[in-house]
């Protein structure tokens, strides 16, 4: 038996950019991810990651999972596995809702990615050097 907790509370401020702890990616890795949904019902969906970070991904799905509630999010390519929580609901399109999940504890080695600091931005100047050399390229 489990238990379901009432009341939660601690949701009702979601804003992902208020509580992100890291650098955000948007990189699309192939992912499988199993739980429970609305009903209670056994899910296993294989979608794509929006966005990556340190502390979980964002995805779509079509399944309708819960705020707070336990997934394993699988890495497609590595086969690793990782526990996650619901921790938000985003809007639906397309018939998929976005949902942000964060790792139980920070992984970032998960996603087989360098993240950038946390101090960095687009107007950073190593980010301007990077794309200086994209644009040579594609001249060249």
């Amino acid at each position: 038996m489990r238990a379901i907790g009432m009341g939660q509370a601690q949701n009702t401020s979601l804003n992902p950019v208020a509580r992100r702890r890291s650098q955000r990616v948007l990189m699309q890795v192939a992912v499988c991810i199993r739980g429970q949904d609305v009903q209670g019902n056994h899910v296993e969906e294989e979608t794509e990651t929006l966005a990556i970070n340190a502390h979980g991904a964002l995805v779509l799905m079509k399944a309708r999972v819960t705020s707070g509630s336990k997934v394993v999010l699988q890495h497609k390519r590595t086969l690793e596995e990782q526990e996650c929580h619901v921790a938000f609901l985003g809007p639906v399109r397309a018939g998929k809702a976005e949902i942000g999940l964060e790792f139980s504890s920070p992984r970032p080695a998960f996603w087989r990615v360098a993240f950038p600091p946390e101090d960095w931005t687009p107007r950073h100047p190593e980010a301007r050097t990077v794309a200086s050399h994209r644009g040579d390229k594609s001249q060249g």
